[in-house]
């Protein structure tokens, strides 16, 4: 608990004053519009490698990961710096970083502790597994995606919460004074942002909260270096900042945010605010030649698929394929096909599916069975009448941090959608997350054209739903060696996997890793998906022979990780260059 010794080593706790000042002093702070618009409005050597002795932060997005690097300055630990990390992006990366969303959050301690936080969404007790679907029977096109209705119960005020009593050692009123400062006072958009917001300008009409937040007064764009500001986001940070979870839950948020959802139809009430929970539970485990993986249980897929696969795959010499060779990928996407497979057909919240078969989906026997059904020289079918595919959005955030003390944290939090709902709350200033599109939206179809029906992830009262977000840390000898996450919707497991891949099997160094061409397979739709530039037209010949579909496609994932060298216990730290504004940071 705050104010009492936490599981990291006790630190002298400096002033919120003092904190700000720091800021202030590295030009974090928003003093006037002038300091800021002397800083770059793009994210500089994004992808570039960072090192540092003691702390690290890596995000996707530049003045986040400056503030969690400094609240480790200041002598905070891991969770500490990030939950101030997960507040900034809160205000400058409201694409995912959120206060209206959820996520989860992976703490490996310098006593050699692991412990997964779930702070995924929950569905309204109002909510109905047909409450998607037609007079007829049918499924409405993006009915659950789309509106207040989509919109799931928020989890991730509850869960930095939880995770800051379990291990912390600062409070709300010192963790989010960067973030009221940041929303208060304004910052330059980036090229990236300025561009996002444009191109959305017709979705932000359509709600006058949103066009408030997302346009100028006159209701024209904003453009790169302008300085934003969010004065709503800033006194709901505020009131966070005082009264911390109960303000979210109890507070005058919650007050605002049923009433805000019940003149637009929506279904969260202020009983579902006060119900909400978040989560600690045991992180699901495995090994990969002689690394320790440490990564999400369910709700979230994303640690059972990554172990699965990892395990399955332990039983081939890959270094010896060569890096996206033609078998190498054949054996990749066999591994992925299976995984995603056993994910539709097994997988969802663990509070109501008590019977999931994580020791046996997990574990290397199962993994060894699997590898007899993989031919080397052909691709497997898959069987649309048994599993499909629902779309899950692309659109959420990771990011890495690690202490002098040697404690690391791996956090991933979305708002489903790019912008979750596009709504944001009025007088409030966070986005709503559309998570309710994450559950099977008509139970018992699975069909060709991308539905899962099973009942592990039907939508129930309460019931959070099945994610593919896989915080991940991989370990040595009991200490912390690789932290890495990413988003990416389904491409996310796939990510994470390719990551620890190049870092363990083919020796890359992490920007090498992280910066790397991936691929991707879920079962369903049945092809392997390509970076462009990913295969010589080689190796695509060589797979299209065995009898994969193989098309290309757009940019997969965007990585954020920390690597701690064994031997210096150096941190090296590495945003993807996928992401336009990511960043490392340390001290």
């Amino acid at each position: 608990m705050i104010g009492e010794m936490p599981v990291f080593a006790a630190m002298k706790t400096p002033s919120s004053a003092r904190l700000v000042g720091r800021l202030a002093a590295s030009g974090l702070a928003v003093l006037t519009a002038s300091v800021w618009l002397a800083l770059p409005t793009q994210a500089e050597a994004a992808g570039d490698l960072v090192r540092t002795t003691r702390g690290m932060v890596v995000s996707s997005q530049r003045l986040a990961s400056e503030i969690g690097a400094d609240v480790l300055r200041e002598g905070g630990n891991a969770v500490d710096a990030a939950v101030a990390t997960g507040l900034a992006l809160a205000v400058v990366h409201p694409s995912a970083g959120n206060l209206g969303g959820g996520g989860f959050m992976l703490v490996f301690t310098k006593s050699g502790e692991v412990t997964a936080f779930d702070f995924r969404e929950t569905a309204p007790l109002a909510a109905r597994a047909d409450m998607f679907l037609g007079p007829n029977g049918k499924y409405r096109k993006d009915s659950n995606h789309d509106g207040y209705r989509a919109v799931g119960v928020p989890g991730t005020v509850a869960g930095f919460d939880l995770a800051l009593n379990r291990f912390g050692s600062r409070s709300w009123k010192e963790l989010a004074a960067p973030a009221v400062l940041l929303a208060e006072d304004g910052f330059p958009l980036t090229d990236a942002m300025a561009n996002e917001f444009r191109k959305r300008k017709k979705e932000w009409l359509k709600f006058p909260s949103s066009a408030k937040v997302f346009l100028r007064p006159d209701r024209s764009a904003f453009r790169s270096g302008d300085i934003w500001r969010q004065p709503d986001l800033a006194r709901t940070l505020r009131r966070l900042q005082e009264h911390g979870r109960e303000e979210f839950y109890f507070g005058e948020t919650a007050r605002r945010l049923a009433a805000d959802m019940k003149a637009h139809g929506g279904l969260i009430t202020e009983a579902d605010l006060a119900a909400y929970t978040a989560k600690e539970r045991p992180p699901v485990r495995g090994t990969y030649r002689g690394c320790e993986v440490y990564s999400m249980p369910p709700p979230s897929s994303g640690g059972v698929a990554l172990v699965e696969m990892l395990n399955l795959l332990e039983g081939y010499d890959l270094k010896s394929l060569g890096h996206n060779s033609a078998p190498y990928l054949h054996r990749l996407a066999e591994a992925m096909r299976r995984a995603y497979a056993d994910r539709a057909r097994f997988l969802g919240d663990p509070d109501f599916n008590p019977d999931l078969p994580l020791a046996r989906l997990t574990s290397k026997e199962y993994a060894a069975r699997l590898r007899k059904s993989i031919r080397l020289d052909r691709a497997s079918p898959s069987d649309p009448a048994r599993f499909g595919n629902i779309y899950e959005s692309e659109e959420t955030t990771h990011y890495s941090v690690v202490d002098a003390e040697g404690n690391a944290v791996a956090v991933t939090y979305t708002l489903e959608y790019s912008y979750g709902s596009r709504i944001v709350a009025d007088g409030l200033g966070f986005l709503y997350n559309n998570e309710m599109g994450d559950f099977n939206p008509q139970p018992g179809r699975t069909d060709r054209r991308g539905f899962i029906g099973t009942p592990p992830n039907v939508i129930a009262p309460g019931k959070r739903m099945l994610s593919s977000m896989t915080p991940t840390i991989l370990a040595r000898d009991g200490k912390p060696l690789l932290v890495i996450g990413s988003p990416g919707g389904r491409t996310i497991i796939n990510t994470v996997l390719q990551v620890v891949l190049n870092v363990v099997d083919f020796e890359m160094g992490l920007a090498n890793a992280i910066g790397a061409r991936r691929v991707h397979h879920q079962w369903l739709p049945d092809e392997i998906v390509s970076e462009p530039e990913a295969l010589l037209p080689a190796t695509r010949r060589q797979l299209k022979g065995m009898g994969h579909t193989v098309r290309v496609g757009g940019k997969i994932g965007q990585a954020m990780g920390v690597f701690i060298d064994p031997t210096t216990g150096q941190r090296l730290g590495a945003a993807d260059p996928r992401a336009p504004d990511g960043s490392a940071a340390g001290h």
